[in-house]
């Protein structure tokens, strides 16, 4: 199983056909891939085999996929995790990037564009990310806070705060370059790569997860109907 160079992928979702397709097409973009169908065999898949990435179905049996997320996330583990979903709500969408997922897909989906949002981001976690966002070795500092991009590290003041992928990326993008405004759909294309399927609403739940995670150190302010910027003062 683990002949595929790009590493292992968890998929759990507990219908056997989405998750049979959503293998093909990773296994098609070199990765190695272990299904599981519920919360507690995906715990233990996760702690077992230490995966780059987790497809994350949130209604499953037994153990939901949220608390799944917030298990893994508890343990301080910031593997990228992508959700699925057939609830095509805003309360849902929400409260999955609030858990700390990357990203966040609503059946039925292409995929072909799921596996797309896999590598992207694994690019964003490993450095290897698109244009405009941070080169290896690249220090940012607003304030009290401060980013290692080579290192992927980030702090509030004296303390070291954990970030997902996505999470880490947004507040570089804004670091970069202190005071300007940025737009939200500019930040969903520099930082994401593409469309996400929350739209800019997903921005300011990253956001407002930022601000919670740098809590008063953080430099991130709202421009009412514009967008956001991080400024010195």
């Amino acid at each position: 199983m683990a002949d595929a160079g790009r590493g292992l992928v968890l998929v759990v979702e507990d219908e056997a056909a989405i998750a049979e397709v959503i293998e093909l097409y990773l296994r098609r973009d070199g990765f190695a891939v272990q299904i599981e169908s519920d919360g507690e065999s995906a715990l233990a898949a996760w702690r077992r085999l230490h995966p780059v990435a987790v497809i994350l179905d949130i209604g499953l049996p037994g153990r939901d996929g949220a608390d799944v997320c917030r298990t893994m996330r508890a343990a301080g583990d910031w593997t990228p995790v992508l959700f699925v979903t057939a609830r095509d709500d805003e309360l849902d969408r929400l409260l999955g990037l609030e858990l700390g997922a990357d990203d966040y897909v609503t059946k039925p989906f292409s995929p072909r564009e799921l596996a797309a949002r896999v590598r992207t981001v694994l690019r964003r976690a490993s450095g290897g990310i698109p244009a405009g966002a941070s080169p290896a070795g690249e220090i940012l500092s607003v304030g009290l806070v401060r980013v290692d991009a080579g290192r992927r590290r980030a702090w509030a003041g004296e303390t070291e705060v954990s970030l997902t992928s996505t999470e880490f990326e947004l507040l570089a993008q804004l670091l970069r370059r202190p005071g300007r405004v940025f737009e939200r759909d500019e930040l969903l294309s520099s930082v994401w790569g593409y469309q996400s399927a929350a739209g800019t609403r997903t921005v300011d739940v990253h956001i407002a997860q930022l601000r919670a995670k740098l809590g008063a150190a953080s430099p991130i302010r709202t421009v009412r109907g514009v967008g956001y910027a991080a400024d010195h003062d």
